[in-house]
């Protein structure tokens, strides 16, 4: 293992001599390096001098920083994060919030988690900045109960905050007074969107509101209120220490700096990474990813959860940025990768997604509440060998018009997985509906097991492991599969020890 010097003072970043070079760590710059539940090993790696910094100058100079450092949302939706506080700072009240949305809830996402467990002081430390820029006393985190050991460190930082006079009243004597509180959720994905989390945290039911008005105009108990992730949060600290055009300076034109993502799925190197705004799909996948394990082809990544799209090999010389992605039909999302080889189906990976979001629809507005149970009806009936390419048409025309009418992005990004794998492997929908066939084998209805008798040894063994008992054959001699009592299971095949069991 070797190390390198960042433009971070004292803290390096350490990097296997391998493809784990290509990562730049600035969000996660702390974790794995310093005890999480230490305030002195934090303070060790300049912690809470950012804050230090932002307290002598005026709350405005703040604002400007985290505007001119290009810092965009690292929730989802991307919005430029200093216009956002330059809102709220600019709109009078008597009281105004920092949230902090750890509200995590993509299937595969963990970065909000590994953060808040590896560095909750950063997060600390960057509401208080956010507050003192908006003229906020008060902050609250909204995190899920289920990450209950984020939870203990991250009550544990700010209570050792207190005692260091970092967080509570007159902050290092500033006049400048500041506290945070921490609400649960229950696990809804709805109230990842802004004003459905802000509902929550009134006690009201986890429901969007339309916009205008926005949070940072009106929103906790309608007063200005900024809600911006974890991700964005642990940025902060970096960009007031180390300026704007240091941070400005990673990246792309439109979208600087590093984005955090977790790699899943068919993929050899599963885990968190942090790379620099512009690396290729390319490189994260075949690179730092290292491909699909077992020699398969890589087929598809699904980007940005259950909201994004599916891109293909074609896209491996994609630069990673919130508008590339977008014009693929996909989104950058909180930073979900979720890999896919060569055996998934994407007409089934597409209904997989909408089953995510259809159970997690707040049911507020009429297109996403029955739009989606209407989609996965269609694709249920597609992957079972009863549709027709009339529902095909039906689920891109349903797709389309869902996407433009729902009230917020839980809604309008759904469709996404359906349109994307349409746009993408339409050949896999045609083949599920006028061959009646599963390309890659997933669909059970679609399949059929046959035994090759110049194969098959007579083991017994699939007979064995038959819960039907519809595979027949004397000792020694080739086995046949009964079709008509066939449940297709797939415990034939997966026993099957000599690839005599044939799947068609």
């Amino acid at each position: 293992m070797q190390s390198i010097r960042t433009d971070q003072g004292d803290q390096t970043s350490r990097v296997m001599p391998d493809a784990t070079h290509k990562q730049l760590r600035i969000a996660t710059r702390n974790c794995g390096f310093i005890d999480p539940e230490s305030i002195d090993d934090y303070i060790g790696v300049r912690g809470y001098q950012a804050l230090a910094t932002a307290l002598q100058a005026p709350p405005a100079e703040t604002v400007a920083i985290v505007k001119e450092s290009g810092l965009r949302g690292r929730g989802g939706g991307g919005f430029p994060t200093g216009l956002k506080w330059e809102i709220a700072s600019k709109n009078k009240a008597d009281q105004k919030y920092m949230v902090c949305n750890a509200d995590e809830g993509d299937p595969g996402a963990f970065m909000d988690r590994a953060v808040l467990e590896g560095d909750p002081h950063s997060i600390v430390e960057a509401m208080a900045i956010g507050g003192y820029a908006i003229g906020a006393s008060k902050g609250a985190v909204y995190i899920r109960a289920e990450y209950p050991l984020a939870i203990k460190r991250l009550k544990k930082a700010m209570d050792d905050a207190k005692a260091y006079g970092l967080l509570g009243e007159n902050i290092l004597g500033s006049g400048f007074d500041f506290d945070i509180e921490i609400k649960y959720g229950a696990g809804a994905f709805v109230c990842g969107e802004e004003t459905a989390l802000i509902r929550s945290m009134e006690g009201q039911r986890g429901e969007p509101k339309t916009k205008p008005p926005f949070p940072a105009q009106s929103g906790y108990w309608a007063k200005p209120t900024i809600v911006n992730n974890v991700e964005t949060y642990a940025n902060i600290p970096a960009i007031i220490l180390n300026g704007a055009d240091w941070f400005s300076s990673i990246g792309t034109e439109k979208s600087k700096g590093t984005k955090v993502f977790a790699l899943a799925g068919k993929i050899r190197n599963t885990g968190l990474i942090e790379v620099p705004m512009g690396i290729t799909l390319g490189e994260v996948i075949n690179e730092i990813g290292a491909g699909c394990p077992g020699d398969k082809k890589f087929k598809a990544v699904q980007t940005g959860g259950p909201s994004g799209g599916a891109l293909t090999s074609k896209d491996l010389d994609v630069a990673i940025d919130y508008d590339n992605l977008i014009a693929k039909g996909s989104m950058m999302g909180s930073g979900g990768m979720v890999v896919m080889d060569e055996d998934d189906c994407m007409v089934s990976i597409a209904k997989f997604f909408l089953d995510f979001t259809m159970d997690e629809t707040c049911g507020k507005c009429t297109p996403c509440r029955i739009g989606s149970k209407r989609l996965y009806e269609i694709l249920a009936k597609i992957t079972s060998g009863d549709g027709s390419m009339e529902d095909i048409d039906k689920l891109k025309g349903l797709a389309s018009v869902i996407k433009d009418t729902a009230l917020c992005g839980l809604g309008q990004t759904m469709p996404n997985p359906i349109l994307s794998t349409l746009e993408n492997y339409w050949d896999e929908y045609v083949a599920h509906v006028q061959d009646k066939k599963c390309p890659a084998g997933v669909c059970s209805a679609l399949l059929t097991y046959s035994i090759d008798p110049k194969k098959c040894t007579g083991c017994g063994l699939c007979a064995i492991v038959c819960p039907v008992s519809c595979i027949a054959g004397a000792k020694k001699e080739a086995h046949s599969i009964d079709a008509s009592r066939c449940i297709k299971c797939g415990s034939c095949y997966e026993k099957c020890k000599f690839d005599a069991v044939l799947k068609s």
